[in-house]
């Protein structure tokens, strides 16, 4: 490992807690380290923050984050507090500071005291403040989410693309834009109106599998909601109404339910709307019933549902709602409810508007039917929409967990090809899949398609629902391609002119036909996340802790901790502020600032259950345990043979194991299956795997007894039960 990635990971490890960057993040945070434009595209949940949080503590000078809502600044900023010693490390800038506050604000920055200032694009357009910045030394500056730059992004906002000429007045530094979703024609806008086209590009995957994707038809809505936030008690979740009015209704419908629920639209108070959040994030209510208006780049790791009661207007805008839900990797159940009639209300709103807006919002909301409607796996139509491919589907929405029985249809897209080559590729999917099923409106016959040879050529195989559904997984299996600067007219590609010459034989499925479902229709049961602490008595009295602790120092309980550092915490029993900086989350300050209470908590609860702590917790092996670890987890990462890292440590293989097994309890999941396959066949992993399944306690010696110990030797067991508690509790 060379110096600087180390010199990076102690930085990590000192501020934030952690062992490891996540995904894209440490390549992000050397791009800007040196200096360079920076775009990042990483799915909400992934860490966008930190990529620029991290480098501005690092750096000479001040970062300016420019950021879109008062209430995002705020927990930014006492996120940054709780691991600093440092009051004055980060501030914000706007109309909600008094004059005397804005005055420290000012004096703490020219100081060199404040590493980041939270600024909103309409505070960073005042003049007084354009003057103050021009006095600063700058380190660069982070334009959070970017897609409002894009009138293709789902919250456009015209006073983000007046970012750029300010950004040349106060003095040009290096920029670093971020966004949790950004289609590539939004991606573009937003570069060019930054002057940023030549910017290093990161992107993340936009895959969360731990999201489980569900729609569902719009029949007694509440009582569906009502009856599956009961099933979900104490949970915490948010539910998107697109009406202040319907907002209203249902928050209280659902407090004359007894569940603990507020409302939130941009049409309350601004008093209101924050104490509601703010009871919100402290778990002082279950649920917050909202329009679009909450919940842009809110800071609540444990969101457990997200509901939309109406279907959103854009799949950007879905996609960054339902990413709300378990961003710290656990449970999220993701419901939308879908009626076809609500899409029809949107598109009569839009009437009046400018011709090229109402273009621009008919696409979106065609995208949105497509979604609702499909029977593919939800994750792998999503992904595609944000130009990725998910090669396997998902296993974790209910159309993978009920799939739709599949028909071959070659015949079908061979037909589809056909029309889209006659027609010259010209129009969009909703135009193609009226002339496939002969349908003559208003627009095919302006075009006189209605009498060309091939219209109605697929009347006889379905609807225009068929092929429509037939058209978006030709998207998804790379035959068509979508031209985005002509609002999304189809085009084939190589790989459809391909499989015009030699076409073969492929598995579709129909469209959901949800005006027509049945109340009573099962709905899909998802997938539970397995994870959560070894000992739950402890987690339950720690999660308490917290509670009480966030209440006395007025923030909401994940800055004091986060649950995967409580689970952790209720796996290692730290009983020392030493031992807590080594729990997965805990830096140096927050240990400092919060642990002493948690490990008083922790130390008593062992004595009195004279519990046997594991013994990777003792202190004096944590530094060398701590490098092999990192090397651990990059070798797993490379592929390497388990033989391989036992040589280039110079351990012995149990030795090795412990390690591992240190690690995932520890909360990290590794990937060992490359391994796994070799060494054990897939019949012998499948025995193992059920028996853990059912077992009631994970001992090796236990399950020696139970499987046989001349049929499996105990390394065999120590790897199943690797690969076994990876998939099932992370």
């Amino acid at each position: 490992m060379s110096k600087k990635t180390n010199n990076l990971l102690e930085y990590l490890h000192k501020f934030f807690g952690f062992d490891r960057f996540k995904g894209e993040q440490e390549a992000v945070v050397n791009n800007v380290l040196k200096g360079k434009d920076t775009f990042v595209l990483m799915p909400t949940g992934g860490g966008k923050s930190l990529c620029y949080q991290l480098p501005s503590l690092m750096l000479d000078g001040t970062a300016i984050v420019i950021s879109p809502l008062i209430a995002l600044m705020k927990n930014q900023v006492d996120a940054m507090r709780n691991i600093s010693t440092e009051e004055s490390v980060a501030h914000f800038l706007n109309s909600s500071l008094t004059k005397q506050q804005i005055a420290q604000v000012r004096e703490d920055i020219l100081n060199g005291k404040t590493k980041l200032l939270y600024v909103a694009p309409e505070s960073l357009t005042k003049e007084e403040n354009i003057e103050f910045l021009k006095q600063v030394k700058i380190s660069f500056y982070a334009i959070d989410e970017a897609h409002c730059i894009s009138e293709w992004g789902h919250d456009f906002r015209p006073e983000y693309r007046r970012i750029r000429p300010i950004i040349e007045e106060i003095g040009r530094s290096p920029i670093i834009a971020l966004t949790a979703t950004a289609t590539p024609k939004v991606q573009h806008d937003i570069q060019k109106n930054l002057g940023i086209l030549d910017a290093n590009v990161f992107k993340s995957s936009f895959y969360r599998p731990n999201l489980y994707y569900e729609v569902r038809p719009k029949i007694d809505v509440d009582k569906q909601i009502i009856k599956f936030i009961k099933a979900n008690k104490g949970k915490s979740g948010i539910i998107y109404c697109l009406s202040r009015k319907k907002v209203e209704e249902l928050a209280e419908m659902l407090c004359v339910n007894d569940i603990k629920a507020l409302p939130y639209h941009a049409g309350m108070d601004s008093q209101t709307r924050s104490e509601n959040q703010d009871k919100f994030l402290m778990e002082e209510v279950d649920v917050i019933v909202a329009t679009i208006a909450f919940g842009m780049g809110i800071d609540k790791p444990d969101v457990r549902f997200v509901i939309h009661y109406d279907m959103p207007k854009s799949l950007e805008g879905y996609y960054q709602e339902t990413g709300r839900a378990g961003r710290d990797g656990g449970e999220g159940q993701c419901i939308a409810f879908y009626s076809y009639k609500d899409i029809q209300k949107l598109e009569k709103f839009m009437q009046g508007k400018p011709v090229s807006e109402q273009e621009i919002g008919k696409q979106l909301l065609s995208e949105t039917v497509a979604y609702a409607e499909t029977s593919m796996c939800r994750s792998k139509m999503l992904l595609n929409y944000f130009g990725e491919n998910l090669e396997e589907p998902c296993g974790n929405c209910d159309n993978c967990v009920h799939p739709q029985k599949p028909f071959n249809g070659k015949e079908s897209i061979l037909k589809a090809l056909k029309v889209i080559g006659i027609i010259q590729e010209k129009f969009k999917t909703e135009h193609v899949a009226k002339v496939l099923a002969g349908v003559s409106d208003s627009q095919v016959k302006t075009y006189k398609h209605h009498k060309l040879p091939v219209f109605g050529l697929g009347e006889d195989d379905g609807d225009e629902n068929y092929w429509n559904a037939v058209l978006r997984q030709s998207l998804v299996k790379g035959f068509l391609m979508k031209d985005i600067e002509n609002y999304g007219t189809l085009k084939i590609t190589k790989q459809g002119k391909e499989y015009l010459k030699k076409p073969y034989d492929i598995q579709l499925v129909k469209n959901h036909d949800y005006e027509n479902e049945d109340e009573d229709d099962e709905q899909a049961v998802p997938h539970t996340m397995n994870g959560g602490a070894s000992d739950p008595e402890l987690f339950r009295m720690l999660k308490d802790l917290r509670k009480k602790v966030s209440k006395q120092k007025n923030v909401p309980p994940f800055v004091i901790f986060q649950d995967p550092s409580l689970e952790d915490m209720a796996v290692q029993y730290p009983i020392s502020i030493e031992e807590l900086t080594q729990i997965v989350g805990v830096g140096y300050g927050k240990a400092q600032k919060f642990g002493k209470e948690f490990v008083e908590l922790i130390k008593k609860y062992v004595q009195e259950k004279e519990i046997e702590r594991p013994q990777d917790m003792i202190v004096r092996s944590v530094a060398s345990r701590s490098g092999n670890k990192v090397y651990i987890i990059q070798s797993i990462d490379r592929k390497l043979d388990l033989e391989d890292i036992c040589e280039a440590k110079q351990i012995e293989t149990d030795e090795l194991l412990s390690e591992i097994e240190s690690i995932i309890n520890s909360g990290t999941k590794l990937n060992l299956d490359y391994y796994v396959n070799k060494v054990i066949d897939k019949e012998r992993q499948d025995e193992v795997y059920e028996y853990f399944d059912t077992a009631e306690t994970e001992s090796i010696d236990e399950a020696m007894k139970a499987l046989g110990s001349e049929d499996y030797t105990e390394e065999e067991l120590r790897l199943m039960r690797i690969k076994y508690i990876s998939e099932k509790g992370h």
